[in-house]
């Protein structure tokens, strides 16, 4: 039996009012969708750092540290939360059927330090530095103000995960040896491509949504895809390197 996300309840307590009177029927669809698929996205994403918790543990990370990304997981079913309410002011049910979830690494055949650091290196530094900046992007051509304040709330828990990954790194520098940077550098090229063929199927290109669509979150594909890009080459390879990881090269390699 496929698992149901069924958030009505938890996410009409917001009550949120939204004036959609400039969207066809089609658009709304659209928007609708969007929002249902955010709603998903947002809440599964609780379960990478439900999973990075015991890794750090076992590799002897600072204990705040760890109370903070597991706050984190709280943060990301907010986050499917306050999507869900965006779908019910649309006009739609915040209810959808959960896609297969895939076991979150636990990259048993190296040391806990290591295991660790590829799952940071996946999930903050480069999945939610992505994240960031599209959501950048998006709130700036949202318009009502109920979902400006909604992609503002979750843009601020995505910077402060982004942050956790690049603030991580930078602390744990003095234990990353020139042979663990080397075994980190090659695992980057199949995260790369990970996040690549993630992020390409989840931003297809097809005809531009109308102002009035993207004003509402419906995605540009085209354009995010710039961002993405944008975004890789210009800030996580960049930032990879300068803590001695060979990114620019791995890139490469997942292109």
């Amino acid at each position: 039996m496929t698992a149901q996300l069924d958030l009505r309840a938890r996410a009409a307590r917001q009550a949120m009012v939204i004036d959609a009177e400039q969207l066809s029927p089609a658009e709304r669809a659209m928007a609708i969708e969007t929002w249902r698929g955010r709603m998903v996205n947002e809440y599964v994403s609780s379960r990478v750092f439900a999973a990075l918790v015991p890794q750090l543990i076992a590799a002897e990370i600072d204990p705040v540290i760890v109370g903070d990304v597991a706050a984190m997981v709280v943060e990301e079913i907010e986050h499917g939360t306050r999507c869900a309410a965006v779908v019910i002011a649309l006009g739609g049910e915040a209810v959808a059927e959960l896609p297969p979830l895939a076991d979150v690494p636990t990259h048993g055949d190296v040391e806990p330090l290591e295991a660790a650091l590829r799952n940071v290196l996946s999930i903050a530094c480069l999945s939610e530095t992505v994240a960031v900046a599209l959501l950048t992007a998006e709130r700036d051509r949202t318009e009502p103000a109920p979902l400006r304040a909604t992609l503002t709330a979750i843009l601020s828990d995505e910077v402060g995960h982004a942050r956790f990954g690049w603030r991580l790194l930078e602390l744990l520098a003095p234990r990353l040896t020139p042979a663990l940077r080397a075994r980190l550098s090659r695992y980057l090229a199949p995260a790369f491509q990970t996040l690549r063929r993630y992020e390409l199927d989840n931003l297809p290109i097809g005809a531009t949504p109308s102002p009035a669509a993207q004003a509402v979150g419906v995605c540009d594909g085209r354009a995010a895809r710039a961002v993405f890009f944008h975004t890789v080459e210009a800030v996580i390879v960049p930032g990879l390197e300068a803590h001695g990881l060979a990114a620019a090269a791995a890139w490469r390699q997942a292109a």
